[in-house]
């Protein structure tokens, strides 16, 4: 018997999907049922033995929650021995930027929550 040629088998078409169809979709009935039982359970109760624990690298890559909520593309001056400043620091002046302001606003949050 002859081996099939590979010519004859249509590849699947690659679909394409955003992380903002993904996350926008509805979750089913089902899933809300099970979401609802879980949030009963008491932390206590969750088995996290498979969970590795995070190595150095990765707990040096993690962003504060806050850090990846929506942003809004501005543009403002800034003193150039400021922007030197946090250039030097390494990669990511832009992010600390933002993270330096956020956590000025939280701070005056607190304060005007006290």
């Amino acid at each position: 018997m002859a081996k099939k040629s590979s010519a004859l088998s249509q590849p699947e078409k690659l679909v394409r999907v955003s992380a903002e169809r993904i996350f926008s979709k509805p979750i089913t009935k089902a899933q809300r049922e099970r979401l609802a039982r879980l949030a009963k359970k008491p932390d206590s109760a969750i088995d996290v033995s498979d969970i590795p624990p995070l190595t150095d690298e990765q707990l040096a890559q993690m962003v504060p929650y806050r850090l990846r909520s929506k942003t809004t593309l501005i543009s403002f001056r800034v003193q150039n021995d400021v922007l030197t400043w946090l250039k030097s620091k390494g990669p990511g002046h832009l992010s600390r930027i933002n993270a330096i302001l956020a956590n000025v606003m939280d701070a005056e949050q607190r304060l005007k929550s006290a």
